[in-house]
């Protein structure tokens, strides 16, 4: 009997709800939010007005990064309104992406048969690998994006962006800025759904040629890809919504997207 390497392009489903398929990268999603829901918990009341030195690496770390949102944004209220959006996203992405890497996690599963084979299907893989985990990110950011500008705009003044007749040069500027938010979602989610699958992939195919020691570079690529990608998935929500909540004519969030792609 054949055994072949697990290289699906989708996620495999492990069991099913009525109609409804529980896959390999759902379980392992609800695995990272189980996950944050305790630590949430147990840090709830851990906080202290002096800080301990772990809360002090914490605390240096968030005001690191509203610094870095200060400087996208023009703005330290504007940074620290929008800081939970962002810092959730990040960390969502990051630990799903780091999680899937745990050999222990791809090495759980069952065996299927499928013509004449038989096909490992682990229990558990990376959240990132499946497309619709990244398209529904892509979506919460990018509405998340309009949701907000709405709310420091206003609904009309928003939509003045997307539906402008006062000239015919506006009005198809604004169907241009109209279309480019599906092209965020379909970029969105294409980009991380591209970069981690590869990357599972390759230490897929290197862990079944070589399986000891050479895959253990590979696996610390991936820890730094997973946080670049987790990064760049962030500051570029975090510089769509700059762009989204300032003045329309203002060209300096415009500028601010061009130096961050």
């Amino acid at each position: 009997m054949e055994t072949n390497i697990p290289i699906s392009l989708k996620a495999e489903p492990i069991l099913h709800i009525g109609t409804f398929a529980i896959t390999n990268t759902l379980l392992l999603t609800w695995g990272v939010l189980v996950f944050f829901l305790v630590v949430g918990l147990f840090l709830r009341n851990k906080w202290h007005v002096i800080p301990g030195k772990l809360q002090m690496v914490f605390e240096l770390i968030t005001e690191e990064v509203l610094k870095l949102m200060e400087s996208v944004m023009g703005e330290r209220p504007k940074a620290e309104r929008y800081f939970p959006l962002v810092a959730t996203i990040f960390l969502f992405i990051l630990f799903s992406n780091w999680i899937g890497l745990f050999p222990f996690l791809g090495s759980i599963g069952i065996y299927e048969h499928h013509g004449g084979g038989s096909v490992f299907v682990p229990f558990f893989r990376s959240p990132a690998s499946d497309l619709n985990f990244t398209l529904a990110l892509a979506i919460v950011s990018v509405v998340m994006t309009n949701i907000l500008a709405v709310r420091s705009l206003g609904f009309f003044h928003h939509m003045k962006k997307f539906f402008n007749f006062s000239n015919p040069i506006h009005f198809f500027v604004g169907i241009l800025e109209f279309i480019s938010e599906f092209a965020k979602i379909v970029s969105f989610s294409f980009r991380l759904f591209g970069n981690v699958f590869a990357g599972e992939v390759l230490l897929l195919i290197v862990g079944f040629l070589v399986p000891y020691f050479i895959p253990m570079p590979f696996i610390f690529l991936e820890i730094f890809v997973g946080f670049i990608q987790s990064f760049i998935f962030a500051m570029l929500t975090v510089v769509f919504i700059a762009t989204a909540t300032a003045s329309h004519d203002a060209p300096r969030e415009h500028d601010a997207v061009r130096h961050i792609a």
